[in-house]
């Protein structure tokens, strides 16, 4: 059936099968979330055939060379050189750029690349290897990386959040997960264009699920990893911050509590940087390579605050570099605080995961070096959220779909985008209807109309971007009117979850009086 609003998150039929391990066996939830997962794989593995970033286009060739050339250079150097120029380590050519842990991953996978195909990982003479053994090697390690993260971290979460849920509800859950594992944009930047967010998305929501689960320390360690995997793991950092510190002040021991979650995050973080500790100039390098901002403020034509406005002002012409970074990080920090200060003060379940999307939407939309593939962060926590908000996460779906779009022309990904699209909306107008479909037929004239327009208002440019040119005047045109509409969408959502956020706190005020009169 639909996603009622009456079923929020976090909420548990007592006495209904509440022991995780008999709930999934008596709802057959398992059985549901292993179909859906082989049918996930499987949708991976036929996009894994068409073209990646940079297929076929020398010099640099694109992200799939990046992550091939780091295997190399992390199986043929010591660790203390893999962030370090050098002869053996020209960082001007793909150098490496993420945290310790990609770095070690990409060590993992070097030895497996190196097992079976050893001249794909030789350093100096591999140089834009792309052999069809090599390249099967290669889609393999994020196949196996899904497998072993983010289809785990899903299981979690869906255990953690809905076991002893009604009985009307599987469908409900089933749904949940197809959307989660099936979610087209995550699948085309890893499986197509080429990238590992699986694995720092998959440690996300393990970490989320250990929240919800009140394992906080369990959540620091997971989420610690996440962003020692990838810096843009801090989109999430001020709503794990503020829930955290939010519950810690609501204990007999505050600051007991608050030194013990971060002895276990320096921990983490001491164990992962232990080979750039010793010297303060490797640590300070390593450190230099993680802040890309020499690269700009943004990238290409990428739907945020920065790119959108830089249509009337010219921000790269009037600032510096410096004042650009001061800047973005005020406009990020204070577009956080809201949220931040909702959890603060009354710390709930829902409350977080709103917190999440809030945060992440702020650095997607106002921070330093933002890309198209950015949209997947706000995207993550929309997705856990899909039974409470069905329209607005099917809303950011179909515009970050759209805002990725000349990303895919260029990888030559237009027919994965197309089917990934396609089934996108048939798994989310699955038999049993959703909650904003039924909706949908009640909402006023205007509403509706509105719905539609900007529907095919989005499909309209897909058409156009593939079959006209632009003027020559304006090569951009086509990329920047899609921008221009998907930063009003992410807007207005940005607006709406924030402000949904804070009805919480009203919400819990209402039920603590009602405490009192009981």
């Amino acid at each position: 059936m639909g996603k009622s609003t009456g079923r929020k998150v976090m909420k548990n039929e007592e006495g209904d099968n509440c022991d995780p391990w008999r709930w999934l066996v008596h709802r057959n939830i398992g059985a549901s979330f292993l179909c859906i997962a082989v049918f996930a794989f499987l949708v991976r593995v036929a996009v894994s055939f068409h073209p990646y970033s940079g297929a076929g286009n020398p010099p640099k060739y694109g992200d799939y060379e990046a992550q091939r050339h780091w295997m190399e250079i992390t199986l043929n150097l010591p660790a203390k050189e893999w962030y370090h120029n050098s002869t053996t380590n020209d960082l001007n050519y793909w150098g490496l750029d993420y945290p310790p842990l990609t770095a070690y991953q990409s060590y993992v996978h070097g030895l497996f690349l190196r097992t079976f195909h050893p001249e794909s990982v030789s350093l100096f003479t591999s140089q834009g290897h792309e052999s069809y053994f090599g390249k099967l090697l290669m889609r393999w390690t994020v196949l196996s990386s899904d497998i072993l993260f983010l289809f785990p971290a899903v299981f979690c979460f869906v255990v953690v959040c809905y076991t002893g849920r009604g009985r009307g509800c599987r469908s409900d859950i089933a749904w949940l997960i197809a959307m989660i594992l099936l979610n087209p944009c995550q699948i085309l930047i890893d499986h197509g264009h080429f990238q590992y967010n699986c694995i720092s998305l998959g440690l996300t929501i393990g970490a989320v699920a250990a929240i919800l689960s009140d394992k906080e320390l369990v959540a620091c360690v997971l989420f610690s990893l996440a962003l020692n995997h990838k810096q843009m793991s801090t989109y999430f950092a001020p709503a794990f911050f503020s829930h955290l510190l939010g519950k810690c002040l609501r204990r007999q021991n505050p600051i007991f509590e608050v030194s013990k979650l971060g002895l276990v995050v320096v921990g983490t973080f001491a164990i992962v940087w232990w080979p750039y500790l010793h010297s303060m100039d490797t640590f300070l390098g390593v450190l230099h390579r993680l802040a890309p901002f020499d690269r700009g403020l943004y990238e290409d034509y990428v739907a945020n605050f920065w790119c959108t406005t830089s249509v009337l002002i010219k921000w790269k012409k009037l600032f510096t570099i410096k004042s650009l970074k001061l800047l973005s990080f005020w406009a990020t920090i204070l577009t956080c605080l809201p949220s931040m200060i909702q959890q603060i003060w009354s710390p709930s379940h829902r409350g977080f995961l709103y917190g999440l999307l809030n945060s992440s939407f702020s650095f997607y939309l106002f921070s330093f070096q933002v890309h198209e593939k950015s949209i997947l962060l706000p995207l993550l926590p929309a997705s856990l959220l899909a039974l409470e908000e069905p329209f607005h996460f099917r809303w950011l779906t179909h515009y970050a779909l759209l805002s990725m779009f000349p990303l895919m022309c260029r990888d030559k990904l237009i027919l994965p985008y197309m089917a990934l699209f396609v089934l996108f909306y048939l798994l989310y107008h699955a038999p049993g209807g959703r909650e904003d479909t039924r909706k949908m037929q009640s909402a006023s004239t205007l509403k509706s109309f509105t719905i539609y327009f900007l529907v095919l208002c989005s499909l309209f440019l897909h058409l156009i971007y593939i079959t006209l040119q632009p003027p020559e005047k304006y090569p951009f045109l086509f990329e920047a009117v899609i921008m221009l509409l998907c930063f009003s969408q992410f807007i207005l959502l940005t607006v709406y979850t924030n402000v949904k956020q804070w009805m919480l706190l009203k919400h819990s005020t209402l039920m603590d009086k009602d405490k009192k009169l009981v």
